[in-house]
């Protein structure tokens, strides 16, 4: 397994939408084995695959607390097929946007249809964490990345500070957070 490089805001990569995944193959299975080592060295518990720089619509995660045994997930191509009216609200950070938190409010339960690292169809009922953490994964394969989901005045000084950053330094890998 490989370490990948985490990207960071505000590169543009981040911005981008990716593809779907239409070869499921050794090379998809292994790919998908270096996101959760990336992912674990982190330390982080999801990582969608444009954070390493690979436009796909892939995301891993694990819910996994340490000591605990490990429950990693592999969701490719996810698509968000029912929301629940109900808010719920996380305090969220992002592995490419190190030491930044915020509370985003998003739906509480979602359903999410997906494929398995041998694309078969996959369904989930997500509630709690898992939901949240679906959501901002699955945001990052739009594009989107979960400071869009607070006040423009908070994202712009977000914003700001990772540009000031950028121009002084570039991490070689991401930062232990």
């Amino acid at each position: 397994m490989t370490i990948k490089p985490i990207i960071f805001l505000p590169d543009p990569v981040l911005r981008q939408v990716s593809k779907p995944v239409e070869r499921f193959d050794a090379d998809l299975r292994k790919f998908s084995d270096d996101m959760f080592a990336t992912m674990y060295d982190a330390p982080g518990i999801g990582l969608a695959a444009i954070q390493v720089a690979e436009p796909i619509r892939m995301v891993v995660i694990d819910l996994a607390k340490e000591g605990e045994v490990p429950a990693p997930h592999v969701f490719i191509n996810p698509v968000i097929v029912e929301r629940s009216d109900e808010p719920s609200s996380y305090e969220e950070g992002c592995l490419s946007i190190p030491d930044y938190y915020a509370e985003v409010e998003r739906p509480a339960t979602v359903r999410v249809t997906y494929q398995d690292i041998e694309g078969k169809p996959q369904e989930i009922k997500a509630e709690g964490l898992m939901a949240t953490c679906l959501q901002h994964e699955i945001d990052h394969l739009d594009g989107v990345l979960f400071i869009d989901h607070i006040s423009k005045l908070k994202r712009d000084m977000v914003i700001k500070k990772f540009k000031k950053l950028a121009k002084t330094h570039v991490p070689a890998s991401a930062p232990k957070l």
